[in-house]
């Protein structure tokens, strides 16, 4: 049976590129405005507040971990409340290795691995816009025995402790995105997949991509009327079931090509497309160029 959010996970190729240790003390507070970053959290120790762009913010604990798959304008603020004279606290680097925030001596009231992942994939733009702009996991066991191993790894100084981490945080993010379906708040792919009856038309779309879906059939698969699938799946996923359907063939569709995996006819077909005209049209609507120069563009 496929799975449609390891075909996803797959295709982005995630990586932990960076991270670093952060301890905080008293009243602090960081603000980032790195858009198009994967940004990720683990709270090792303590608590601390985000804030992402417009949300109300939330409180996060030992434990949790968060992933925000295309980094927007958020803060990160102490416990302790802050007060208007208080300014931003760039982190300053300690002879440790660490940064610490806030105040500059004193026992830490949080600890925190923060970094950027790196995603591989040429079509990270489109892929992750199916996923949730912000995804937040707490109180789960198996994502708590990662992060306590991310912990201990990170205050080690055991040789090969970057590539270890890096791998943990693989896992992790990998992880977070499974569980994150049952908790996602924002639209996108793991919302729908929350959604028993969105799923299961989730998973025909991305196990018959080939099939001339219409909504109505896909309303079937759902077990909905057409007009409840319509709004239930829009408002779940953040786009219309067939823009979510004619992103999953794009996207498949340059995977094929970028691997010279048969003619444009062959992968016109694989992807749903009655002829290679039809095919280069859409493609070159939704890519921006044809489907043989992008072809050759990869080399």
């Amino acid at each position: 049976m496929i799975d449609p959010l390891a075909e996803i996970v797959t295709l982005l190729q995630p990586a932990a590129r960076f991270s670093k240790v952060v301890v905080g003390a008293g009243r602090w507070r960081v603000r980032r405005e790195e858009v198009g970053q994967p940004f990720y959290c683990v709270v090792i120790d303590g608590s601390c507040r985000l804030k992402v762009d417009d949300d109300a913010p939330i409180m996060l604990h030992a434990g949790d971990f968060v992933l925000i798959p295309a980094a927007q304008n958020f803060t990160m603020t102490s416990q302790e409340a802050l007060t208007p004279e208080d300014v931003d606290s760039p982190p300053m680097p300690m002879p440790d290795g660490e940064f610490r925030l806030g105040h500059p001596a004193g026992p830490p009231d949080v600890r925190l691995l923060v970094g950027h992942c790196s995603f591989a994939s040429p079509d990270v733009a489109l892929l992750v816009s199916l996923l949730p702009r912000l995804v937040h996991v707490r109180d789960d066991k198996r994502r708590a025995a990662v992060v306590q191993l991310v912990a201990d790894e990170s205050r080690a100084r055991r040789p090969a402790r970057d590539v270890i981490l890096s791998r943990l945080l693989e896992v992790l993010f990998i992880e977070a995105l499974r569980s994150g379906a049952g908790t996602a708040a924002s639209p996108g792919l793991l919302h729908g997949l929350a959604d028993t009856r969105l799923a299961e038309a989730i998973r025909q779309m991305h196990e018959n991509p080939a099939r001339p879906w219409t909504v109505a059939q896909l309303a079937k698969a759902a077990a909905l009327s057409r007009s409840a699938f319509f709004e239930r799946f829009s408002r779940a996923v953040g786009i219309a079931p067939m823009a979510y359907l004619l992103a999953w063939r794009m996207a498949l569709a340059k995977q094929l090509l970028r691997r010279r995996e048969g003619a444009l006819t062959e992968v016109a077909e694989r992807v749903g497309y009655s002829s290679a005209s039809t095919f280069s049209v859409a493609f070159a609507r939704h890519v921006g160029q044809s489907p043989m120069r992008y072809a050759r563009a990869q080399g």
